[in-house]
């Protein structure tokens, strides 16, 4: 082949490569201009605040003083020290959650008089706040660490339950007539036919759970703990730190942020549409 049919070959998919670049140089430009304009308003506001003197002592709420006091925050091990502790609250209740919520969810999915006996009482329970058992949590349970755990397990089971139910009753019963005609088993469907056709739809669910949970985390965290993002909230507003308080909350959301991200790496590992 000449060197000429060569290049005429290779520039139709030169021009796919330009475009797909092009239009992912896009994407990421809209994605930053949006993330601008959240600044830009952030800014303005911290300007209306510093310039009235009724509340010019809430100054440190701008974005300047808030993202040095974070950057210290991050260089001292202050911002660590703050996160650690919620993560692991946030990692047990979710973690319980996870092996509660998942066989309950089998079960919904599977099997309509469980599923018809359950509807009303999970419906019931799944509408009540989670912030609303905080004082039974407290009651029930000896230590502040314990409760605030079960308030996150409260908050991030039932997405569990039900996005394991709907993705259940989304197969085919086709799969598992074929499985059974292949000689598989009742482990063996679980394993090859159930867990990669759920796969996808148990993620998401974890991921609106992780959603509830973060967001219950920081109120449930004014209880009686000493560590903890919630508790460094509190304690920034208490010694009117305006500007500890605003890097809090900007460390809370990039948290929250990278962790979405990677249950959202693990959704697109997991579809089956992804064929890359």
């Amino acid at each position: 082949m000449s060197a000429v049919a060569v290049s005429f070959l290779e520039r139709p998919r030169d021009l796919r490569r330009r475009r797909a670049i092009g239009a992912r140089l896009a994407r990421v430009l809209v994605e930053l201009s949006g993330l601008a304009l959240l600044l830009g308003l952030w800014a303005f506001g911290g300007w209306l605040i510093a310039r009235n003197p009724s509340t010019a002592a809430f100054a440190g709420f701008a974005p300047a003083p808030a993202l040095s006091r974070l950057y210290d925050m991050l260089r001292d091990g202050s911002a660590m020290a703050a996160a650690v502790p919620s993560l692991g609250r946030i990692a047990f209740g979710l973690l319980i959650a996870f092996a509660a919520g998942s066989p309950v969810g089998v079960l919904v999915g599977s099997s309509a008089l469980f599923r018809r006996a359950t509807h009303l009482p999970f419906q019931l329970l799944r509408m009540v706040s989670p912030l609303a058992w905080m004082p039974i949590a407290i009651l029930a349970f000896s230590t502040w660490n314990a409760a605030i755990v079960f308030l996150i397990f409260a908050a991030s089971v039932w997405p569990i339950i039900f996005s394991t139910a709907h993705g259940l009753r989304k197969l085919d019963p086709d799969w598992f007539r074929l499985a059974h005609n292949l000689g598989a088993g009742r482990w063996q469907i679980l394993r090859a036919v159930i867990v990669p056709a759920v796969a996808q739809d148990v993620l998401t669910g974890l991921r609106l759970a992780l959603g509830v949970a973060w967001i219950v985390l920081v109120p449930a965290e004014y209880l009686g703990v000493t560590s903890g993002l919630g508790y460094a909230i509190n304690d920034a507003r208490d010694t009117l730190e305006y500007d500890r308080l605003a890097a809090t909350v900007v460390l809370i959301g990039l948290i929250g942020f990278l962790l979405d991200a990677l249950l959202l790496a693990a959704i697109a590992r997991v579809s089956w549409t992804n064929h890359d």
